[in-house]
């Protein structure tokens, strides 16, 4: 039987387009066949595919820098903003600017958050928090002895809509912006070294479906955003804001920029060894 490359999907609303894509372009078999679909949040994919037991994934784009050596980038596509960003918050009981030692929890999902958090406090505020991972929930968003929670995802962009007025939210990608005027890159697709060389063919064919899934589903964006109407805690007019109008897709020069002088900010921070050359896959 051939092989099946192992390919990650972050189940995330910010790649809605994408899933919808996976789900309903090209014939049955054609879906079938192309790869073995696994789904997860960023931080179970980022450790799945530096395990080796995925062969191409969307991933935080901390991980490339942190496994640079054993991945590589597949062109044009990212999870990517031009400041706001609505789906990464930090909520807090008091303003970010008063912040400076103070208890920090982060959610479990996701690592280039972390990282972009602990740039944000240290380079834009001069603040030291104690940080913390911790299971968190929008309901009750401030664990009791923390003074803010960072979140990511669905999760935060409910709170964006939802959150307390009685709390301070701080938008990343707003707060990133303000910071270095660039772009953020979130995540992007990569795949194993090993795969890539192993399987050269079979990475231009994943890579060819994923996208044109994402093409599929950025044409029918309406039928993909009132697929999940029913099941997500969103109004129509805040799915269709936050798809195309914030969260952005296309690994541009203008991207790839903002994402050179995220890894500059994280090695400065120590967050990861050193700034990584971004290797492109041969696609």
């Amino acid at each position: 039987m051939p092989y099946k490359p192992k390919v990650g999907h972050i189940d995330f609303l910010n790649v809605l387009p994408l899933a919808y894509g996976y789900a309903h372009a090209g014939a049955p078999h054609e879906r079938e066949d192309a790869f073995d679909l696994v789904r997860g949040v960023p931080a179970e994919l980022n450790a799945d595919i530096a395990a080796g037991r995925l062969d191409i994934s969307n991933v935080s784009s901390i991980l490339y820098a942190r496994h640079a050596e054993k991945l590589v980038v597949l062109p044009h596509l990212c999870v990517s903003s031009n400041g706001p960003v609505e789906s990464i918050l930090l909520i807090s009981k008091k303003p970010i600017d008063e912040i400076e030692d103070d208890p920090i929890a982060l959610t479990a999902k996701s690592w280039t958050s972390h990282a972009l958090l602990k740039i944000i406090l240290q380079s834009g505020y001069g603040a030291t928090p104690k940080y913390s991972v911790q299971h968190l929930t929008p309901d009750h968003p401030i664990p009791d002895d923390q003074t803010a929670a960072l979140f990511i995802g669905d999760d935060a962009l409910y709170l964006y809509w939802h959150a307390s007025p009685q709390l301070y939210a701080y938008d990343l990608g707003a707060e990133w912006k303000k910071l270095t005027g660039k772009r953020m890159v979130y995540a992007l697709w990569v795949a194993t070294r090993a795969f890539a060389e192993r399987e050269p063919l079979l990475l231009k064919k994943a890579a060819a479906r994923i996208e044109a899934s994402f093409a599929y589903g950025l044409a029918h964006k309406d039928a993909a955003i009132r697929s999940v109407l029913g099941e997500k805690p969103f109004l129509y007019h805040e799915l269709d804001e936050y798809l195309g109008n914030i969260i952005r897709w296309d690994l541009t020069d203008d991207y790839l920029n903002g994402l050179r002088m995220f890894y500059i900010y994280a090695a400065k921070n120590k967050l990861i060894d050193k700034v990584p050359d971004i290797v492109f896959a041969n696609v």
